[in-house]
């Protein structure tokens, strides 16, 4: 069995190749029981063990053990670790060993790009990253695969970071660290949010006709990162609906405000990618994208991996 470090799966993870990835298993489907959730009570606080196992009909099998830490951020650590165990279908046997970290945060930001290809303006220029953990600068990379993006702005709690990563990326885009969250949001083509925030940080009055707003944090019911304005006013759409229905914590909380209701959902990303529903209904609309990660996902940025690899030998 073969170690995949996180820098090889880095190097093996182009993004226009793994956004054709996705969306290929996202079309053909595949087998992809509930996420396991383990919750693990530590001394400074609760964490949770995630098992996600995913297999194609007469194809690869895998499954991801991740470990969730939200204490981890106050201490400077990465709140998620974990790892990928591939293997063949023919007779079940392991092919590799994925560093699970970089996997998931790079497969993350390449399904928030897919949906953007879909329910983004194509004139999309602007971009407004909320948070600066480590998923920010991959939502950077994959949101300008798909659209023409060359004004990013970036607002944190933590200034120094949120100044760090516009530094990062100044070469490439016009960036600008900010502080009013409200003013970035007015003027933006694509919002992204990457957060554990229990806030919401992002209020729907703020977002101007037109707007994508793509949230990727709040894997948990206390959790959220937008208000149910948004949901009110936006046309929403979700990775996958078993996943929000049980883990997304914006439309959860948006629900029990009675400002949403779950079948308010336009699609998934399966049906939008078939062409079994449409995406926004016109230039001025507010689309809202709300997903929480799938099995599904996890096992084709590891085949995208593996057989890139493979390729190379």
């Amino acid at each position: 069995m073969r170690m995949i470090t996180s820098e090889d799966v880095a190097m093996n993870l182009p993004w226009k190749a793994l956004i054709r990835r996705l969306g290929s298993v996202f079309r053909e489907g595949v087998e992809a029981p509930p996420r396991h959730h383990h919750a693990l009570h530590r001394p400074d606080g609760e964490a949770t063990m995630l098992l996600m196992p995913a297999w194609e009909p007469t194809g690869y099998i895998g499954v991801k053990m991740v470990n969730v830490f939200p204490q981890n951020v106050d201490q400077g650590v990465p709140a998620t670790a974990g790892v990928y165990v591939l293997s063949e279908g023919r007779h079940g046997r392991p092919l590799a060993c994925l560093e699970g970290s970089e996997l998931t945060r790079r497969r993350t930001a390449a399904v928030s790009a897919l949906a953007a290809g879909e329910l983004a303006r194509e004139d999309a220029e602007t971009l407004v990253i909320v948070g600066t953990g480590k998923l920010a600068p991959m939502l950077i990379e994959a949101h300008a695969a798909v659209r023409p993006i060359r004004r990013v702005r970036i607002w944190g709690r933590r200034v120094a970071q949120a100044e760090q990563l516009a530094k990062a990326y100044a070469d490439r885009f016009e960036t600008e660290a900010v502080e009013g969250l409200e003013a970035a949001v007015e003027e933006a083509d694509i919002v992204s949010c990457a957060t554990l925030s229990t806030q919401a940080l992002v209020q729907g009055a703020w977002l101007t006709p037109g707007t994508h707003l793509d949230l990727v944090g709040a894997c948990r019911h206390s959790m959220r990162e937008s208000d149910g304005e948004c949901f009110r006013r936006g046309e929403v759409f979700v990775d996958t609906y078993a996943g929000a229905r049980g883990e997304a914590g914006d439309i959860y909380q948006a629900i029990e405000e009675g400002v949403f209701a779950f079948d308010q959902i336009r699609a998934d990303l399966a049906e939008l990618l078939r062409g079994e529903r449409s995406g926004r209904s016109s230039h001025e609309a507010i689309t809202v994208f709300k997903s929480v990660g799938a099995a599904l996902e996890d096992l084709a940025a590891a085949i995208e991996v593996w057989e890139q690899l493979e390729t190379a030998v």
